[in-house]
């Protein structure tokens, strides 16, 4: 896996392209998941939010728990179709507008590292 970009680097990212390129982003994810036939791929465009803001890369850490950390295919499902669509539809907004501040900004990437589990209650 390639090393992250600086902090200058990501924070131009971020004021000249990343703040709008990801409201659009977030837009055709989030339409893509409610379609379900484009769920594999709004799914794959949710894991790549903090990319596109900052051009953070994701560290991927796999550890081992007692009882397993993922819930199964069914509940994450089932989930989906109940809470998923529509809580990450609010959750995507408020993370957005949150991103458009410097001091909410934190709380945003925070948020869109959290969205794959809002969707899905997926555990990255």
């Amino acid at each position: 896996m390639s090393e992250q970009r600086s902090l200058f680097v990501r924070a131009v990212w971020f004021l000249l392209v990343g703040w709008w390129v990801t409201g659009i982003w977030l837009s055709v994810a989030w339409f893509l998941n409610v379609t379900i036939i484009g769920l594999p791929l709004g799914i794959k465009m949710i894991n790549k939010v903090p990319l596109v803001l900052t051009l953070k890369r994701r560290v991927r850490l796999v550890t081992e728990s007692a009882g397993g950390s993922q819930h199964s295919l069914l509940v994450r499902a089932i989930w989906f179709v109940l809470v998923g669509w529509w809580a990450s539809g609010v959750w995507t907004g408020v993370a957005y507008a949150l991103s458009l501040t410097i001091v909410g900004l934190p709380l945003a990437i925070w948020m869109y590292n959290r969205l794959p589990f809002v969707v899905s209650l997926y555990q990255y």
